[in-house]
């Protein structure tokens, strides 16, 4: 047998319910992991980015002095791949397309929304349904009214994932709840406290996929969700879902890893799950679909981990989309002059270099560290030594170490020709594991958005 596969990967054996290579940072979870989720106060003013999601921004339905409550529709998706916003609080319109700033650095539009002091913010926009009557189509479209994305922090539409694709067969069906970032723990306490949400949005999926089974899988640090999630299997009989513990190890998180884990399946090079007969949704994501979808109200609010040593009040907070960051700060004690903040986890998180943003639906994370704790080295960037490691520790068996030296040459064309560039998911795991410093990571998401660019402009 080729030691390669069809995708020029080298052909690792498949280790029992694991992938081959990845890392095994410190987790430190135990934060936040034993801490009931709790709810965020309302903030006084509510900013509401209008790009809440990969895909086209959403288009304002309401106009500046226009009162709204709580769910409300105050934007429309802006195209399919788009999803609408609703009013996370119920207070008076200030502002329509006033441009705030993103994590990213870039400007986008925004609602601005003062908050009624006044108001005890239940939510009064209800349309609920009986999904039991209801067609996939009608499940398809419940969701996509929601304004429902990927929660684990792609903040991909979630009603464009619901269907088998065009000429593809969705049979399995998998909730991801490995949550191997180090720190974040909000997928784990909804697990844990949303166990009934999380299965019948699961089950909501499976019908709008037509998905004959479905797998929960969960990293073996979390065995108490795994307990509680199959206790509530077998009391709803649930006879075609099942929850499986896999190892914990970085990135069992991401999609591929998980399903090689699971099923021992492998996706195409530049293929999705369904090119295998899977489909692939965050735990946080289903059980805001099970949730939502019944009451018929949109997603306003989500579970966050805010978290690091430069917070003195961690945990898992239901926090109103929307919020300044600078209020949920100074709510968690965080310290005046951080070192670092990061929004998602320390590998695949973005630090950022401005307060002046506000939580969105794909942050899942909000870590604090102070300046003499920062989460990775601050040591200066040595010549490669040749160890390999990055090659071990690369989950896609690719070479990180050729990749940054070519990136390094701007021989962008090459890394993608001959080295599979685009095959990188950035999970970190060679910047993590190189005794030398070298930027790994950042060097190759370079070169991919150089490759990006390139082909926008020639197209």
């Amino acid at each position: 047998m080729s030691l390669f596969n069809q995708q020029g990967f080298l052909r690792l054996p498949w280790q029992g319910n694991s992938f081959a290579n990845g890392i095994h940072p410190e987790d430190h979870k135990e934060l936040t992991e034993h801490k009931p989720i709790r709810r965020m106060p309302f903030s006084n003013k509510i900013i509401v980015p209008l790009s809440q999601s990969i895909g086209a921004p959403a288009k304002p339905v309401v106009s500046k002095g226009q009162d709204v409550v709580r769910g409300e529709p105050i934007a429309e998706a802006g195209g399919f791949v788009s999803a609408p916003i609703h009013a996370p609080v119920t207070g008076t319109v200030a502002a329509v397309d006033e441009l705030v700033s993103m994590p990213n650095g870039s400007k986008t539009p925004a609602i601005l929304i003062d908050t009624w002091p006044s108001s005890d913010q239940t939510i009064r926009y209800l349309q609920p349904r009986d999904t039991k009557v209801m067609s996939a189509d009608d499940l398809v479209k419940a969701v996509q009214d929601a304004g429902v994305v990927g929660l684990g922090g792609a903040a991909f539409p979630t009603h464009v994932k619901m269907k088998a694709p065009k000429g593809k067969t969705i049979k399995t069906l998998v909730a991801n709840g490995c949550e191997c970032e180090p720190y974040l723990t909000c997928d784990h306490r909804t697990m844990l406290e949303y166990t009934d949400n999380l299965l019948k949005g699961l089950q909501l999926a499976m019908v709008t996929s037509g998905a004959e089974k479905a797998i929960i899988g969960i990293e073996d640090n979390k065995m108490d969700a795994v307990e509680k999630i199959r206790k509530a299997i077998v009391a709803h009989q649930l006879t075609n879902i099942t929850c499986e513990a896999v190892p914990t190890c970085y990135p069992q998180g991401a999609e591929k890893m998980l399903l090689k884990s699971l099923l021992g399946l492998e996706v195409p090079a530049g293929g999705i799950p369904a090119d295998i007969g899977c489909a692939v949704f965050n735990v946080g994501t289903l059980a805001q679909i099970g949730e939502l979808v019944p009451e018929g109200r949109g997603l306003i609010e989500r579970i966050v981990t805010v978290s690091g040593p430069g917070v003195s009040k961690p945990g898992n907070y239901i926090i109103p989309l929307g919020t300044p960051l600078p209020f949920v700060l100074e709510q968690v004690g965080a310290i005046d002059n951080p070192g670092m903040i990061i929004l998602g986890g320390p590998m695949m998180g973005t630090s950022i270099a401005t307060r002046d943003i506000a939580t969105t639906k794909g942050i899942t994370g909000i870590l604090v560290f102070p300046p003499e704790q920062l989460p990775s080295s601050h040591e200066p960037e040595m010549p490669c030594i040749g160890c390999r490691a990055c090659v071990e520790a690369c989950p896609m068996y690719l070479n990180p170490s050729m990749l940054g030296k070519l990136a390094d040459a701007s021989r962008h064309q090459e890394m993608m020709d001959e080295f599979h560039l685009m095959n990188c998911f950035e999970c970190g795991c060679c910047s993590n594991s190189c005794p030398a410093n070298i930027p790994l990571t950042q060097k190759i998401r370079v070169a991919k958005q150089s490759i990006r660019q390139k082909a926008r402009s020639a197209g």
